[in-house]
């Protein structure tokens, strides 16, 4: 298991590093979270090849799912971001770092997404190391549950994409598909594929210990890189806040009625 990890780092290290080099050349650190999916393509890969044995049927449906989940992300993202510059948060940063940005933005961002990333695909590189029983109704019930993440991240991002470039103002909020039962339906998809993927591992020996890999991604989703960006963004919009009254704020449900 622990040899697996040092491979992975050493696979992520490289990754991260090269991320890092590109990001100064053209100036824009915020490309680091263009790679984050990728970033899980190439430990699943590595661990999966680096991994003794022949490989099962478990094994290879990670391997699958994770590169479906990293590489569309990958595409998705790079595709948005043509041309159009560095995302504001890293705006921020670089005007907050001044000009200790470069050795600030290595550590705080690139090495430290690349150590998040390590943790939180502790699944993928146990499922290739632990002895693992027949396919069952868990590895079942995940493949179900990851599908159903799959769907609304990609399906939540095209409406979304969409919808931007037909709004009419700025400030307008998109109300209509997945986004009327919930108000983060591509994050919900997210967490949904963490824990699909948690239910296939679970076939594996130990595999229950990955459980903190799936919470924890909720809990960055909810409470630190997802959900509360969108909230502070549009805080003082006034149609934002009726749907926020309306709409479940990350489980899909059907909208609530709001006194006017």
């Amino acid at each position: 298991m622990w040899d697996l990890y040092v491979i992975n780092i050493g696979a992520i290290f490289l990754f991260m590093l090269t991320m890092f080099i590109i990001a100064q050349l053209i100036k824009d650190n915020s490309i680091v979270d263009i790679g984050w999916g990728l970033g899980f393509v190439i430990i699943a890969f590595v661990s999966y090849f680096a991994s003794e044995g022949e490989h099962s049927l478990r094994q290879t449906i990670v391997l699958t799912l994770v590169s479906l989940w990293g590489i569309r992300l990958f595409l998705h993202l790079l595709i948005r971001s043509i041309g159009r510059g560095e995302d504001f948060r890293y705006a921020n940063f670089r005007k907050q770092w001044g000009k200790n940005v470069r050795i600030i933005a290595f550590f705080r961002v690139f090495m430290m997404q690349g150590a998040i990333m390590l943790l939180l695909a502790y699944p993928i590189i146990l499922v290739n190391v632990a002895e693992s029983r027949g396919f069952d109704i868990f590895a079942v019930l995940g493949l179900i549950v990851w599908v159903i993440g799959f769907l609304f991240q990609s399906v939540g991002d095209y409406q979304l994409e969409h919808f931007k470039k037909r709004k009419k103002h700025k400030e307008e909020i998109l109300k209509s598909g997945l986004w009327r039962y919930s108000r983060h339906p591509n994050y919900f998809g997210e967490a949904a594929m963490w824990w699909g993927v948690y239910l296939i591992v679970i076939g594996a020996q130990n595999g229950w210990t990955a459980f903190f890999s799936a919470a924890f991604i909720n809990l960055l989703l909810l409470k630190v890189s997802g959900v509360p960006f969108l909230d502070k963004r549009y805080a003082g919009n006034e149609e934002y806040q009726i749907y926020k009254q309306e709409t479940n704020l990350f489980i899909p449900w059907f909208p609530k009625k709001v006194n006017s």
